[in-house]
């Protein structure tokens, strides 16, 4: 039995004295209330969250670092003086739940803003369905996808900088301190084919040559038999690996080189992201290199605000959590939530955003923010945002690992990482 409550039609003279009352109370303080309160409810977020499927390591320190971003950001007076609710869901790190979280993100929820999402392939799978459902759709993935136009309007990147960016900034320092002669080992995906390409174009540009291109599935759980696939005359190991198996992958490529003599190795740190440097077997990583968005463990001289963030999220120096040494941080990746959430803040504040309908006007005034300043907001660095490409700039680091431990040996430059527009979506409709 239903326990709906059923109530009759109204009237036609009941609704047109509704309609009059209702445009009386307006033109009254009571009306004036009315409208506060209903600009005083909560700003939902829905975050598209890899809680499982092979993106799980970082959707549980994703979840985190947005919990706490939010307490930050409600502690401080909300958005607009609104307070704000994220609303997590699961999409598996998969391209088909993903178009189905983002749906019941507009049409169940009714969520102001879809973000979070990592997992390049994922992206490539729901950003079409908030294009068509016209929900403002921040994502995280480091992909150049964004950037290269291959999404719509609806879609931005401003909390971390893209592949093609990170390997344009670096590639320079890789060939001039480690060697000529480069063996690419990636992801057969998207995420690892923008490494295979721009990584090849960027040592081509700067005297270099990639000797070989080794692609291994993202869902790979051993790696022996692709090693063999590395020339012997490389000189400089380029890694980039992800998912559950990456413990796994640094292990094996240890024991294939065992202790003779092997290439310079340069990393990103996706192939050691939630793993103990210190785990028995990762012995041979020791003076190798590793690209790091943001460095695991704290450097001499960080920031008021690094030492903030690195509290608020519940990280200790070396990059773990505060109450599991064992539960290490996805460090590189994960500040780009918190620094995504404070630029939505940014673009909801300069839209005077109240709901829905100024989804098209806050998506303008995002388009319109130029830089984001270091700060409690951005602690990873300072950021420029291209709102013609919708994609942000920054500062990478090179890590080299010593004594156990990673220690930034080089930071690039702001510009090192920039390149031509191939898109303009500020021409784009929505």
């Amino acid at each position: 039995m239903s326990n709906k409550l059923i109530t009759p039609n109204p009237s036609r003279r009941a609704v047109l004295g509704g309609i009059a009352a209702g445009g009386a109370l307006l033109t009254t303080g009571l009306g004036a209330r009315f409208a506060q309160a209903q600009s005083s409810a909560p700003i939902k977020l829905g975050f598209q969250l890899h809680r499982t499927g092979i993106g799980a390591s970082y959707g549980r320190w994703y979840e985190r670092t947005a919990t706490a971003a939010l307490k930050v950001l409600n502690d401080a007076g909300g958005i607009n003086g609104r307070p704000v609710e994220i609303l997590f869901e699961d999409d598996g790190t998969d391209p088909k739940r993903g178009a189905e979280v983002v749906e019941k993100f507009a049409t169940q929820h009714k969520c102001d803003i879809g973000f979070g999402t990592l997992f390049s392939h994922v992206v490539m799978g729901s950003a079409p369905r908030a294009g068509e459902l016209k929900l403002p759709y921040f994502v995280v993935s480091e992909g150049h996808h964004v950037a290269s136009g291959a999404l719509n309007r609806w879609t931005l990147q401003p909390g971390i900088t893209d592949v093609k960016s990170q390997v344009l900034s670096m590639a320079p320092w890789v060939l001039q301190n480690l060697g000529k002669k480069v063996t690419m080992v990636f992801p057969d995906y998207a995420f690892g084919h923008d490494h295979r390409d721009y990584f090849t174009q960027a040592v081509q540009a700067n005297g270099g040559e990639v000797i070989a291109q080794v692609a291994i599935p993202p869902t790979e759980t051993t790696f022996t038999r692709y090693f063999p696939k590395i020339p012997r005359e490389t000189e400089v190991l380029y890694h980039v690996m992800v998912g559950p198996a990456v413990l796994t992958f640094v292990k094996e490529l240890g024991e294939f080189y065992g202790t003779g003599a092997r290439p310079e190795i340069f990393g990103f740190i996706d192939s050691l992201e939630a793993v103990n440097i210190a785990s028995p077997g990762l012995e041979f990583l020791e003076g190798t290199h590793f690209w790091e968005g943001h460095p695991r463990y704290l450097q001499e001289g960080a920031s008021e605000a690094e030492l903030a963030y690195r509290a608020a999220v519940g990280v200790d120096d070396t990059g773990a959590s505060v109450s599991d040494p064992a539960d290490v941080a996805t460090y590189a990746h994960m500040f780009s939530v918190w620094e995504t959430l404070f630029a939505v803040k940014a673009g909801m504040e300069a839209a005077g955003y109240q709901g829905p309908d100024d989804r098209q006007k806050f998506v303008e005034a995002m388009e319109a923010i130029a830089a984001f300043d270091e700060g409690a907001e951005h602690p990873q660095g300072p950021k420029v945002f291209n709102g013609k490409t919708h994609q942000a700039f920054g500062l990478q680091s090179i890590s080299k690992v010593e004594g156990g431990k990673l220690k930034r040996v080089h930071q690039t430059t702001m510009e090192d990482g920039f390149y031509p527009d191939e898109v303009d979506y500020t021409t784009m409709s929505f």
